[in-house]
């Protein structure tokens, strides 16, 4: 992902918390003739050793899976929020742009065992349900429901490389409290996010 330097965010714990909650990305892999992407949840974990890992899972009639072995070179891209940001908005002409937050992360990726996979669907399930009203836990399914498990590939993620990209008017900063004011302004889209994270 080309980054101009002033846009480029270097904080790991400030990424890590990105990816946390916006853990719903796009894994692309290499495919033939074109690449393959497949939009899935993409938890941020720690191996046995520590390190920073990726884990999800595919369903098995999704034929991405099938280039896990041969190919396991992958990039993960989660998407934060965005804005259109009018020149109109500026003291000086200038052209429009786009403000964002975006994570490339680029890794290995291996093919978990049924075990391993079945950890990674509690932690999965227990994160997003513990503030339902009536949260569910996979170990109170039945034994019917859970051989659908049978149907997915659990996969782990060997992180090599980040690359985060905050443009958010950086450069303008006697600017940034009229774009923010005009943000806050728009009704529609992630204005109110992309104003929140300029703040």
């Amino acid at each position: 992902m080309y980054i101009p330097p002033k846009y480029r965010n270097s904080n790991l714990d400030e990424v890590r918390k990105f990816i946390e909650d916006n853990a719903f990305g796009i894994l692309i892999s290499k495919g033939s003739p074109y690449p393959l992407a497949t939009h899935i949840p993409l938890e941020l974990d720690r191996d046995e050793e520590g390190k920073d890992i990726l884990v999800g899972h595919v369903a098995k009639a999704n034929p991405h899976w099938k280039t896990f072995k041969s190919q396991p070179e992958v990039l993960a891209i989660f998407n934060g929020p965005h804005a259109y940001i009018s020149s109109s908005w500026y003291k000086e002409e200038e052209v429009p742009t786009w403000n964002y937050i975006a994570v490339h992360i680029k890794g290995r990726l291996q093919i978990l065992g049924e075990e391993e996979l079945l950890e990674t669907l509690h932690a999965l399930v227990d994160k997003y349900e513990k503030d339902s009203e009536n949260p569910i836990k996979l170990k109170n399914l039945s034994p019917k429901t859970m051989r659908q498990v049978k149907g997915i590939v659990g996969f782990k993620i060997s992180i090599e490389e980040i690359h985060a990209a905050y443009k958010l008017s950086q450069g303008r900063e006697t600017d940034r409290p009229k774009i923010i004011e005009e943000l806050r302004k728009r009704s529609s889209g992630m204005s109110d996010e992309v104003a929140d994270a300029m703040e």
